[in-house]
């Protein structure tokens, strides 16, 4: 019996993603939640054949509180999505709002919920839902993610397509560590699960690394002004909520990428600290789950000279990305 929430149902992102999660098995309620158009939404998915029961909610009437209550997991793909010529700057002031109004909500009404954030920019997204829990003393590190897996998704598709054989693209797992946006993105091809080509050379391998950092960005262009990595985000967050869904259902053993307070496990925080050489509060890397969250978060391990360099790159740009959302937490900006 899982009660799965989607905040921001109506959305890209959040109708498919509903959509995936409707056809869970392990799902037996489906609470939706938007500014906009949720009863509708539900109502479709109300007529899929399994066994979750849909029901859409808007904000009149405590309809965040309904949603929310009774929730085991909730997934916020709530805000604007990206356009082009907008910074992460852009969306921050927009999406940092949205996001902390439904911390609220979640700290009032579920406050023993997973929660799962893919509202962008999520490197400071994810303080932002922290520092509302701490201010409810209700913050868990091990119940809070910052969804990171489209990383993986992109980075065992594109190396897929480079060894010419994309039957192996779900087969193919490689590490990506550090942050959920450009040069924090860091992904480990030393410990691709396949190996690169020996042809591909250090030129390949740094154009390589640039699409996976920055392709959402490939998205938003191809979609000419329409939208943003939408079915794909939704697909990566279907699946780190079903991995989630299975540990709630007493599953062991899984491992999955996702970007997390790095006291969730305070010896495997440690050891990531010591290995990217900051005292910082998240990081994005691999994480075993449990049936109460992180139950470890795995070391980044061994890295290529040219890794250790992603990371010093990333490690100031995540600093100041996670300090933005703490500190709009602590004195929000005045309202207009």
């Amino acid at each position: 019996m899982v009660k799965a929430v989607v905040l921001g149902a109506a959305g890209g992102i959040g109708q498919p993603l509903a959509l995936l999660l409707k056809t869970n098995p392990l799902v037996t309620e489906l609470g939706l939640y938007d500014i906009v158009n949720t009863p509708g939404v539900a109502a479709d998915l109300s007529h899929i054949a399994t066994p979750a029961k849909v029901e859409g909610y808007l904000p009149p009437d405590d309809g965040l509180a309904k949603t929310l209550r009774g929730a085991d997991i909730v997934v916020i793909p709530a805000g604007v999505p990206r356009k082009p010529g907008m910074t992460r700057d852009d969306l921050f002031k927009i999406n940092a709002g949205i996001v902390h109004d439904l911390a609220v909500g979640i700290a009032t009404t579920a406050p023993r919920a997973f929660v799962l954030v893919i509202s962008n920019p999520v490197n400071s997204t994810v303080p932002i839902v922290a520092e509302v829990f701490r201010k409810q003393g209700i913050f868990d590190p091990r119940r809070l993610f910052g969804v990171t897996t489209l990383d993986v998704v992109r980075a065992s598709t594109f190396v897929a397509e480079i060894i010419g054989d994309l039957s192996k693209s779900s087969d193919i797992v490689v590490p990506v560590v550090g942050g959920h946006s450009g040069v924090t993105i860091v992904p480990l091809l030393s410990q691709s699960s396949h190996p690169l080509p020996a042809e591909v050379n250090t030129e390949r391998l740094e154009a390589l690394t640039n699409r996976i950092q920055f392709g959402g960005d490939e998205v938003v262009k191809a979609k000419d002004g329409t939208g943003s990595a939408t079915l794909s985000m939704a697909y990566a967050g279907a699946e780190f909520a079903t991995k989630v869904i299975r540990a709630l259902a007493g599953e062991k053993g899984l491992v999955a990428p996702s970007y997390v307070h790095l006291d969730a496990d305070r010896e495997g925080g440690a050891t990531v600290r010591r290995e990217i050489g900051r005292d910082l509060d998240y990081f994005s890397t691999n994480v075993e789950i449990g049936p109460n969250g992180v139950e470890r978060i795995v070391p980044l391990g061994n890295l290529s000279d040219y890794e250790r360099q992603l990371i010093a790159a990333a490690v100031p740009e995540l600093a100041t990305n996670i300090e933005k959302g703490a500190t709009f937490q602590r004195a929000p900006p005045a309202k207009v």
